[in-house]
């Protein structure tokens, strides 16, 4: 998609693996060393998250201003809504989160298997998105480039660029989509319930009924084609997703992210690059983007969500409208599924890679220590414990690990950004940039030290109940 930077906010919207990557400005082979793995990059020299989204100058600001409003939904109505049906769907359960005055309601498509989260809330802002899981087997590029195509009229909407009429005509508070190394997001909001009720039909339209599985043009348009602007000039690749992801790989900062989950993530989708790498963007074929729309745009495999303070017998009955296009696919969802990336590192590994640098800057390096942290899944306490020790370590100008690599002088600036827990595993990545070529083992030694320390001295309790409280407080602003 086009690329504004991931926030909280825009993730709770949306819905709700050790490695040592090591940067250098010249070209430098792939060298292994074999626990955690270093990557190493060397700047080549140049003439001129990663999630991907949509441009948008839209904001999801409006939840809060609106939240000083009264309330409009008493309890009463609120604790019904949990008891509403449709004869299309079962009801597989219900919950109240008592924190955020939502009432919850799990149902699941008769027909067609699709699963959806209704969530009742005294909130004028109305929030609908639809995700599919989307692994990508290649760096192609696919599910990037499909996140962009479905957006190119639909089946009932037949304009050309539906998102930037949205953008430009309808009162949405939040209008985006976006492309993670393992799903695909489409999100809308608004406070206007008949504007709300028009973006979700052009979206929902968009993903299941998209004029780019029928129309090769739009693949070449969003994905990649040849164009040739004068008879004696060579042909060149040129597209929308093709020319973003040209970018993106120039940038030294998003490389050293790719190639630390790469290194992290050697054996499952994760090591590929879902956004799309420019060099392999054009074995891109229309009938391969066609059939990963097929594979993985089916409602079996979508999970559909609902927030705000809309009726939600409407919902229901909406997306039975579309729903109801499609019978069972019982291979959908396993088709799908995510393998856990086992911990194959028994000691240190390095990868050196290089990245573009101009003729003009430093010969510095980039150098990134990654730990892939679990290879099951974590309980609720060991998800709360791992966030708060992240903050303890990383979350304030104070804390121990940012503190002591800033003040080393080893680099200018810190890289990884500690734990990562967007993936189906977590992970955890610390390193520098701007390190100059005889200290980088120096930054190595100096985290691994800094952890050692931190393990043996551990935390005074002032500061684990300063960090508990700054990220209780993070939570509770959801609620504000």
């Amino acid at each position: 998609m086009r690329r504004p930077q991931s926030t909280r906010s825009s993730s709770k919207m949306a819905f709700i693996a050790c490695a040592l990557t090591y940067t250098s400005r010249r070209i430098s082979p792939i060298t292994t060393a074999t626990a955690f793995s270093l990557t190493a990059f060397t700047p080549r020299t140049v003439t001129s998250t990663r999630q991907f989204f949509r441009t948008s100058t839209s904001t999801s600001c409006s939840s809060s201003i609106t939240s000083l409003k009264a309330a409009t939904l008493d309890k009463d109505t609120l604790q019904n809504s949990l008891g509403v049906t449709h004869p299309s769907f079962d009801i597989l359960s219900k919950d109240v989160v008592d924190e955020f005055g939502a009432y919850c309601t799990h149902y699941r498509h008769k027909k067609s298997g699709a699963e959806l989260l209704s969530v009742s809330v005294d909130d004028d802002n109305k929030v609908f998105g639809i995700t599919f899981r989307t692994p990508p087997a290649d760096s192609t590029g696919v599910p990037h480039i499909l996140e962009h195509s479905v957006l190119c009229g639909s089946r009932k909407y037949k304009t050309k660029d539906p998102f930037v009429q949205l953008l430009q005509g309808s009162l949405q508070t939040f209008l985006n989509a976006f492309t993670y190394p393992d799903r695909t997001c489409y999100v809308v909001a608004s406070q206007n319930t008949k504007d709300f009720y028009n973006l979700i039909n052009v979206y929902t339209d968009a993903v299941f009924h998209p004029r780019a599985v029928s129309d090769p043009n739009v693949h070449a348009q969003e994905g990649w084609h040849l164009e040739l602007e004068k008879l004696e000039d060579p042909l060149v690749y040129k597209g929308v997703v093709y020319n973003e992801m040209k970018g993106v790989y120039s940038s030294p900062d998003s490389l050293m992210g790719r190639e630390s989950q790469r290194s992290l993530f050697p054996d499952n989708t994760y090591s590929v690059d879902s956004g799309g790498d420019p060099r392999v963007i054009p074995e891109l074929s229309f009938e391969d983007f066609k059939a990963f729309h097929e594979k993985f745009y089916h409602p079996a495999n979508a999970r559909i969500y609902f927030s705000g303070d809309d009726d939600v017998l409407t919902r229901l009955e909406m997306m039975d409208e579309y729903l109801s296009d499609f019978g069972p696919s019982p291979e959908s969802k396993p088709g799908s599924v995510v393998q856990w990336q086992k911990k194959v590192y028994d000691e240190p590994k390095w990868i050196k890679e290089p990245y573009p640098s101009g003729a003009d800057q430093p010969e510095t390096h980039m150098v990134n220590i990654n730990w892939l942290l679990n290879d099951e899944p974590m309980t609720a306490t060991e998800e709360l414990t791992m966030e708060v020790l992240d903050h303890l370590m990383m979350g304030t100008q104070a804390s121990i690990m940012r503190k002591t690599l800033m003040e080393s002088g080893l680099g200018s600036a810190i890289t990884g950004g500690g734990v990562m827990s967007e993936l189906l595993q977590a992970t955890f990545s610390v390193g520098l940039k701007g390190v100059e070529k005889e200290n980088v083992k120096k930054v190595e030694s100096l985290v691994m030290d800094t952890l050692k320390k931190v393990a043996g001295e551990g935390f005074s309790e002032d500061a684990i109940a300063a960090s508990m409280s700054t990220i209780e407080f993070q939570m509770r602003e959801f609620n504000t």
